[in-house]
C-alpha cells in the first residue's frame, strides 16, 4: 500500500462504459453529480490493537487519499460513469494533492468545484484494525462564495445524482437536480439526535431510491426487521434498499411490486472505510444502464465485497480491472448469480491491478 499500483490495465477494461448500450447522444454528458465536503484521509494500517492512552503505536503500513464525498466520486469514476463533483478545496498542499488525485488519477470533472485561499483542507485520521476503524478530523466550514449559497444552486443536467440526506428543510440542489430530470439516489447519515424522524427528511420526496443500512432503516420505520423496514420505506420511495452487511441486501420497487435479496460474498475484510459509498455506486451504475433489481444489488455487493479487502476509501474503490480479475476466478456456486458480468468484461481482455492515486503524499517523482 506504500507505493503506486500497476498503470497498464488493457484499454477494453481501462475504456468500459456501463451505460454504452443505453446511451443518447441528446442526454446529458454527465452522468452522476454530487458535492459534499472532500477531507485529506490519513490511514494506519497494521495495527495489533487500539491505541492506548500514554503510549505510542507504530503502524505497518499507511495510506493517504482524498476522502470524505471524494470516496462516493472516485468509485463513480473508476466504475465509468462520468461524474461531476462541486467542492471546496484547501488552498494548501493537501488540497492541491486533493485536486490533482481527483481530476488527474480519477478523470473526475471538477469545474464546479473551487479552491478557496486562506482555508485549509479538512483531515481525518483513520486508524484500522480488528477488520473496524477508528477516525478522529479536524477542519472548519468552509466560507461560501460571494453572493451565493455554499452549494451550486443549479447544478449540471446529469442522469443521475448521489446526495446524503439530513433531519431538516431540504437541500435547495437536490430539488433542483430532480426538476432538471436527474434521478436522485441517497443515503442516510446516523441521526445523533435520537429521533429517527423519517418525515424529517425532506429530500427524501425527490429520491428515487433511498439506501440506509439495516440499522438506520429499522430505526427509521420502527421496524424490527430489515425486510419490514424495507417494505415500510417503499411507501415513501420508488425503490427502497437496504444493505444488511454480512446478510446481503434486500430492495423493494414499489412501481413495480418486484422485491429482491442477494446475499454477500464471503471475504476476508481489511479495511471497511468507505464501502458504503462503494455499494451506493455499484447500485447507482447498475440502475442507469437498466439492469434488473437483483442484478443491480449483486453489483452494489461485490464492488462493496472488493473494496474492503483494501485499505483506505476512495484508494480501495474498485474498477473494472478488479471486477474483471474477480469474474475470472469466481466459484463455480456464484457463477449463475453474477452471470450478467459476461456480457459486461470484454472477452480474452487481460485483468491487471488498476492505477492508484498515489498514496503517500510528497514524493517529488513517481514511484
Amino acid at each position: 500500500m506504500d507505493g503506486p499500483g500497476e498503470s497498464d490495465e488493457s484499454d477494453e477494461l481501462d475504456h468500459l462504459d456501463p451505460l454504452g448500450p443505453v446511451r443518447d447522444p441528446h442526454e446529458p454528458g454527465c452522468d452522476v453529480y454530487l458535492t459534499g465536503t472532500v477531507f485529506l484521509d490519513i490511514i494506519f494500517t497494521g495495527l495489533d490493537s487500539a491505541p492506548v492512552r500514554g503510549t505510542e503505536s507504530w503502524a505497518r503500513g499507511m495510506g493517504s487519499s482524498p476522502g470524505g464525498v471524494a470516496n462516493m466520486a472516485t468509485a463513480l469514476a473508476r466504475l465509468g460513469l462520468r461524474t461531476s463533483l462541486a467542492a471546496a478545496f484547501g488552498d494548501d498542499h493537501y488540497g492541491e494533492y486533493c485536486w490533482d488525485a481527483l481530476e488527474q488519477g480519477e478523470g473526475i470533472d471538477l469545474a464546479m468545484s473551487r479552491t478557496i485561499p486562506g482555508w485549509h483542507s479538512p483531515v481525518t485520521v483513520s486508524m484500522a484494525y480488528e477488520g473496524e476503524r477508528t477516525m478522529v478530523s479536524h477542519g472548519h466550514e468552509a466560507p461560501p462564495p460571494a453572493g451565493s449559497g455554499a452549494v451550486p444552486r443549479c447544478p449540471p443536467k446529469a442522469r443521475a445524482a448521489v446526495a446524503s440526506l439530513a433531519a431538516g428543510p431540504g437541500e435547495p440542489w437536490i430539488a433542483e437536480a430532480a426538476r432538471r430530470g436527474s434521478r436522485i439516489f441517497a443515503d442516510v447519515g446516523w441521526d445523533e439526535t435520537g429521533r429517527w424522524d423519517l418525515g424529517a427528511l425532506t429530500d427524501l420526496e425527490h429520491c428515487e431510491a433511498f439506501l440506509p443500512n439495516a440499522g438506520e432503516a429499522m430505526r427509521y420505520t420502527r421496524t424490527e426487521c430489515p425486510r419490514a423496514a424495507a417494505r415500510a420505506l417503499a411507501e415513501r420511495v420508488p425503490v427502497a434498499v437496504v444493505t444488511m452487511g454480512s446478510e446481503g441486501s434486500y430492495a423493494v420497487d414499489s412501481r413495480t411490486g418486484e422485491t429482491a435479496e442477494v446475499p454477500a460474498i464471503t471475504v476476508d475484510a481489511l479495511d471497511p472505510t468507505g464501502a458504503g459509498d462503494v455499494y451506493v455506486a455499484g447500485f447507482v451504475t447498475g440502475s442507469l444502464a437498466g439492469w434488473p433489481l437483483a442484478d443491480r444489488l449483486a453489483f452494489a455487493g461485490l464492488t462493496a465485497a472488493l473494496s474492503v479487502q483494501e485499505f483506505g476509501g476512495s484508494l480501495s474503490a474498485p474498477g473494472w480491472p478488479e471486477v474483471a480479475h474477480w469474474w475470472r476466478a469466481a466459484p463455480n456456486p456464484l457463477r449463475e448469480r453474477y452471470g450478467f458480468l459476461d456480457a459486461l468484461v470484454p472477452p480474452g481482455a487481460t485483468p491487471s491491478p488498476r492505477r492508484r492515486a498515489v498514496p503517500t503524499i510528497g514524493f517529488k517523482h513517481p514511484v
